[in-house]
């Protein structure tokens, strides 16, 4: 699975964004999906997730509510709106397919990972 992070760029705190992860390669529509951050100098952290059968998702406590992940698998994308960012939200977005092999909250439980995208808030 190829994965392409978009999306990103530099808004102001209260803004919005939403970025973009388009798959090739596998069938999309079997695969769970999770968003990643990693400030610099920072370890990569846990964003939210979205599963492939439902579509259930799951988010970190620190973007819980102004964050939201769907997924549109006609298009063999998943999407994340992020609203009322905060310049803490700073950092580069990763999205990546999950793999099973551990929680879906820890990083090497994924696979395929996306190029990244920065995500710029200014104060």
């Amino acid at each position: 699975v190829q994965l392409q992070a978009s999306g990103g760029g530099l808004v102001q705190a209260g803004g919005s964004l939403r970025l973009s992860c388009a798959a090739s390669g596998r069938t999309f529509s079997n695969y769970s999906m999770g968003w990643f951050r990693q400030a610099p100098g920072k370890e990569r952290e846990f964003v939210g997730y979205i599963s492939w059968i439902a579509g259930n998702t799951y988010y970190a406590d620190s973007v819980k509510g102004r964050f939201t992940i769907s997924r549109d698998n006609a298009k063999n994308t998943v999407y994340l709106q992020m609203n009322s960012l905060k310049p803490e939200d700073t950092a580069v977005y990763y999205c990546a397919t999950y793999s099973g092999r551990r929680s879906l909250r820890f990083v090497d439980g994924y696979d395929y990972w996306g190029q990244g995208t920065q995500v710029t808030v200014s104060s």
